[in-house]
């Protein structure tokens, strides 16, 4: 398909060109002759026939004919390919005296361009009569003029040509003057009336006589003048012109009234007989208006505006008369100089406003230029300016074609404003131009583009359904349909991911909305992809990734993981009445479901049996004694400790811890009387965990023991057998953020050893010598075992 759609231009081209190179290789004119005065819509000529076109071939190249001088007096009817007159032509108007008449025209075909040259010849009807200028001339003759003495009479004008026109003078009938018509080198006829034998005044004074001017028309047509003729006294001599003929060159610029030249007769004669003056003689009615003589000076002068394009030289007959009524005959011959006042024209013929982008080389128009100016003020120079992406190609005579140079881009350039400058060769040069506006019609070849590859959202959770949680944006450098942009959601990699369960979007605008709650605990974070597509033919789409964060909000309260608070029998902590102050007496461990801040713990001692006796570190949750124990201390304690996270605004949770202080850790345990009760409440399965916890706690002591006893046969035996140092335990202040899962202080696992003292038998615990286990253990072993009794394991 896509070989076929660029062999498909190609072969448009080469048509073309074939069709210039044909239409130029018809040298010969098609020919018509038609009669003048005939009616408008006269057939002429069967076009398709005489141009070798098939039927509808001229409606379907779009055919027109223009004429040369852009008035259209031919019609052409494209349906039946008949040419017809447009109007009544009238062949004198069009070419006056001028023979044969001929109508030059060009059948124009667009699609593809080919011209045909033709040539409608109008033939003359006889439509007009001689006309003299006047119905009355005066001539004088002396009576001493010979036989055969010729005297140029005034002619006649008819507009007709060939055999129509003028063709010989008659004068009534008389015996001593006959008409001798006489052909001028122009082509016209002049009368000459000629003396047949001598005049005697005194005889016979005067003659009137009918000059009768005939054409030769079917019937012919006539004029006539009446010719007085005065016998005058001798006057022998007449006036001749010094140089003759008069040859001048003027420029059609001439100002009005600028003289043109000044001629000059002499006559030998004396007195009234000498005395000469001039005047113009057979002039036309054109010559009349154009040039005016000084009956006195005999100077020329310009009396209306030439233009060397309507008329180039003009050829004027005067004549000097002296008084005594003789008469010498001159020449002027007045050359019209070109100058350069005609500017260029340029014609438009075929035009096209919109060219579509990616398009092979397009015709954007047809048009024509001309001068009116002869030489190289007529020659000219066609140009566009050089950084547009068009062309222009000379076709056929002066018809020049605008393409384009190659495949125009709308989101580059939409509109382009070409000037077409015609310029003549003359001096000074004279311009034209005219503006072309071309818009490219866009075609979908840009896909939408988003504004960043990667979107970034942050959620607070706990939001309210169909929030808002931003947007995305896309932009199609096309236009109109093609640059309209719709969002979609695709679907998600993850197939687990309920993706139109979390979030919607506007396939108009681009924005993003979560449809439902949004639980940080549950799912901080996911990821999907936007796709934007336009709504052209073929639709192109683009696609973004899209990462929305749930921010965390403190909507979990603490929860205390030892001791438990699950209402079953309460933990109790053993505490020698021989311990020192900062005894490590248990380790409150809690968590909170939050990140953050919000999950940052801190610990304080809420209530006490007895205060100052016990406190808490604030951010490891351990609880030691702030002063050495007495005997006048209660034995049962009952401690509260407040569990508060950093958030806004915090939450805590409490835990209750029953310390029992023992003279030593052989001594017999005495279970409170609570406590009793509440294990003879207990059920059989809170026994059975008792049991399993009790061994477990056996077998994790025997270990430790084997593994303290191990590290002590190893050490400097310097270092004295029973002589153990007391873990000063430094606390680190700072608190540590394990997972989301809750904030524990570093743990540690403490060397034990016997104080030696028989008589309490009590543990000591000394420095930390390597890392404890794991928090996630150590809880989930706190969580396996509620009702321990073993709060070394949280040292």
């Amino acid at each position: 398909m896509e070989t076929l759609e660029r062999i498909q231009p190609n072969r448009q081209v080469m048509v073309f060109i074939l069709m210039v190179f044909l239409s130029q290789a018809l040298a010969e004119p098609i020919r018509y002759s038609v009669m003048e005065e005939t009616e408008s819509g006269f057939f002429v000529a069967h076009l398709t026939k005489d141009l070798g076109l098939e039927i509808g071939e001229l409606a379907a190249r779009s055919a027109r004919v223009v004429s040369d001088d852009d008035k259209q007096r031919l019609q052409l009817d494209r349906q039946t390919g008949d040419l017809l007159l447009r109007e009544k032509l009238d062949r004198e108007e069009l070419c006056g005296p001028i023979e044969p008449c001929v109508l030059h025209f060009q059948v124009f075909l667009e699609t593809p361009v080919q011209f045909f040259e033709g040539e409608l010849s109008i033939q003359d009807v006889n439509d007009h009569s001689p006309v003299f200028p006047t119905g009355e001339m005066l001539l004088k003759i002396p009576e001493n003029s010979q036989p055969g003495t010729l005297f140029p009479l005034k002619l006649a004008q008819d507009l007709d040509v060939g055999s129509n026109g003028l063709q010989k003078y008659t004068i009534s009938p008389n015996s001593y003057f006959h008409v001798l018509t006489r052909n001028h080198s122009e082509g016209k006829k002049y009368p000459d009336l000629v003396q047949d034998k001598p005049l005697d005044r005194e005889e016979q004074p005067e003659f009137s006589l009918t000059l009768t001017a005939l054409d030769g028309g079917s019937p012919p047509k006539s004029g006539t003048i009446t010719v007085r003729i005065l016998i005058m006294d001798v006057n022998d001599n007449a006036p001749e012109f010094v140089h003759t003929p008069y040859e001048v060159q003027v420029l059609e610029n001439n100002p009005l009234d600028s003289p043109v030249l000044s001629v000059s007769a002499r006559d030998v004669d004396a007195g009234n007989f000498g005395s000469v003056s001039y005047g113009l003689f057979q002039a036309s009615d054109e010559i009349k208006q154009t040039f005016s003589i000084n009956e006195v000076t005999g100077e020329i002068r310009l009396t209306k505006k030439l233009d060397f394009e309507q008329i180039k030289s003009y050829h004027v007959e005067i004549e000097a008369i002296d008084g005594g009524g003789l008469s010498g005959k001159g020449t002027v011959f007045i050359n019209v100089v070109d100058v350069n006042d005609n500017a260029p024209e340029l014609t438009i013929s075929s035009l096209t406003s919109s060219v579509p982008e990616n398009a092979p080389e397009t015709v954007v128009s047809i048009f024509r230029i001309r001068d009116r100016d002869s030489g190289d003020n007529g020659k000219m120079i066609c140009s566009i300016p050089d950084s547009l992406p068009f062309l222009l190609k000379p076709t056929f005579k002066n018809f020049y074609t605008l393409v384009t140079e190659r495949p125009l881009d709308r989101e580059s350039q939409a509109e382009y404003n070409i000037t077409i400058t015609v310029t003549d060769l003359g001096t000074p040069r004279l311009k034209t131009q005219h503006n072309i506006t071309v818009t490219v019609s866009d075609v979908n070849d840009n896909a939408p583009a988003f504004s960043q590859a990667a979107y970034t959202l942050r959620v607070r959770e706990n939001n309210s359904p169909a929030l808002h949680i931003g947007s995305v944006s896309a932009t199609d450098r096309d236009s109109g349909a093609n640059a309209q942009v719709t969002y979609s959601l695709l679907p998600p990699q993850d197939p687990q991911l309920p993706l139109a369960s979390l979030v919607s979007i506007n396939a108009d605008t681009g924005q993003l909305f979560a449809l439902r709650s949004l639980d940080f605990e549950a799912l901080r974070a996911f990821e999907f992809r936007v796709g934007a597509a336009d709504r052209g033919s073929p639709a192109l789409s683009s696609q973004a990734l899209v990462r929305v964060l749930v921010v965390d909000d403190n909507d979990n309260a603490p929860f205390v993981l030892y001791p438990l608070q699950n209402g079953s029998a309460p933990c109790t902590e053993l505490v020698p009445r021989a311990a020192e102050a900062g005894y490590l007496v248990t380790k409150v461990v809690a968590v909170d479901g939050d990140s953050g801040q919000n999950a940052w713990l801190s610990y304080q001692l809420l209530k006490a049996t007895e205060p100052g006796l016990f406190g808490v570190w604030a951010h490891s949750g351990e609880v030691r004694t702030a002063r050495l124990l007495s005997e006048r201390d209660a034995v049962k304690h009952r401690l509260v400790v407040l569990v508060k996270d950093n958030g806004e605004p915090p939450l805590s949770a409490s835990v209750t811890l029953h310390v029992l202080l023992v003279d030593g850790f052989s001594q017999p345990y005495l279970p409170l009387p609570d406590a009793a009760a509440a294990e003879a409440r207990a059920d059989p399965l809170t026994v059975y965990l008792v049991v399993a916890l009790a061994s477990v706690s056996s077998l994790f002591l025997f270990s430790v023991l084997v593994f303290v006893a191990v590290r002590l046969c190893r050490r400097s035996r310097a270092a004295s057998a029973g002589g153990c140092s007391v873990g000063e335990g430094p606390f680190p202040g700072h608190l540590v953020d394990v997972s989301g899962a809750g904030t524990l202080s570093h743990s540690y696992q403490y060397e034990v050893c016997l104080t030696g003292v028989p008589r309490t038998g009590e543990f000591k615990f000394l420095k930390p010598v390597f890392p404890s286990l794991l928090i996630e253990d150590t809880e989930r072993e706190i969580q396996e075992n509620p009702n321990c009794r073993n709060s070394f394991v949280f040292s």
